[in-house]
């Protein structure tokens, strides 16, 4: 079942307590900011880290995200008053509104981050998706990636994305209530539905212009070499040597699932395909990682490349998507290595 097809109760029996456990926790972080500051402060100074402050900034983090949170319930909650749900100023108005809050809120929480963390930015080829439409193709490395995306390439030129996202992250509120305002697709990745939930992505493709564009995570997960051996396994029993092949030469990402992604580029005949590849966020792949400061002070890349559509074949489309996801892989691998880090970004 898709997310728009979510029954009343559901949707507000999750929001019943989502809703005001984030406002509560919200409140609590901004009460309590000397506390959990001084607390921050203390540990790193008896952790020999003092000058780098990891788990103050850490702390800083998750206080944003909550004040993010907070504020953007109560903006979802004022548009919707102000407008009696689009019914005043109509739908086209509504949906503006709530994208200008998706604007804002996915700026101040992926730009007060990059402050929190001391963190550099390298970017290459962001011109190419200054215009729609297109389907844009996004490596996923860690939870960062979902403002990612809206902070170099929806947001600056107004674009308006249509998210592919997982169901779960529907517990979050705000994604919960602007998400599903706007044109996207939270959906179960695995059971009897997954005919229709693919259905439904491919439905994002309908009607995009110059403004918009469909956003997918063609990996589904992050990467780890145990997920990676799994999903090469998973290839060869389906017979697909020859994508097993390439994907068993992977250091960095997960092969492409290939439903969602080919979906797409089947029902958006004559549209581009954008990949987005980046690599600094993995040190927010994991809860350990991310603690003990593992983007402090680092440097995020990011890099688009452009596909025509006249260069999207018309067969053999899996293995192509395969090796253009093998192109991410080698870059990243090649920045890694610049920079003198290992490949692989973790669990």
């Amino acid at each position: 079942m898709n997310s728009r097809d979510e029954s009343f109760l559901s949707i507000w029996g999750r929001r019943a307590i989502s809703v005001p456990l984030y406002l509560l926790l919200a409140a609590l972080a901004l009460l309590t900011t000397p506390l959990w500051a001084m607390a921050g402060l203390a540990w790193d100074v008896v952790a020999g880290d003092g000058r780098k402050r990891p788990r103050t900034r850490a702390l800083g983090f998750f206080a944003l995200y909550l004040w993010c949170e907070a504020a953007g319930i109560l903006a979802a909650t004022g548009i919707w008053i102000l407008t009696l749900g689009g019914r005043i100023g109509g739908p086209r108005r509504f949906m503006e509104r709530n994208a200008a809050l998706q604007r804002w809120w996915s700026d101040a929480l992926f730009f007060g981050s990059l402050w929190l963390f001391s963190m550099k930015v390298a970017t290459e080829g962001l011109d190419l998706a200054e215009r729609g439409p297109f389907l844009l193709f996004v490596r996923h490395a860690s939870m960062a990636d979902t403002v990612l995306a809206a902070a170099f390439v929806a947001n600056p030129g107004r674009l308006l994305l249509r998210y592919v996202l997982k169901r779960e992250l529907l517990w979050d509120p705000c994604l919960d209530i602007v998400g599903r305002r706007l044109p996207n697709a939270f959906v179960n990745r695995r059971g009897p539905s997954l005919d229709a939930e693919v259905a439904a992505v491919a439905g994002l493709a309908e009607g995009l212009d110059e403004s918009s564009g469909v956003l997918i995570y063609p990996e589904g997960k992050r990467f780890s070499e145990s997920r990676k051996e799994v999903a090469v396994s998973s290839l060869e029993k389906k017979g697909e040597a020859a994508l097993a092949e390439i994907a068993r030469g992977f250091r960095n990402v997960l092969p492409p699932r290939l439903r969602g992604p080919l979906a797409l580029i089947d029902a958006a005949k004559g549209i581009d395909v954008v990949f987005m590849e980046h690599t600094g966020f993995e040190g927010a792949a994991s809860l350990p990682q991310f603690w003990n400061g593992s983007l402090v002070g680092g440097t995020l890349h990011v890099r688009l490349r452009r596909i025509p559509a006249s260069e999207i074949p018309a067969e053999g489309r899996a293995r192509w998507l395969f090796e253009r996801w093998a192109e991410t892989d080698r870059w990243i691998s090649e920045v890694r290595a610049a920079a003198g880090l290992a490949g692989g970004s973790g669990a």
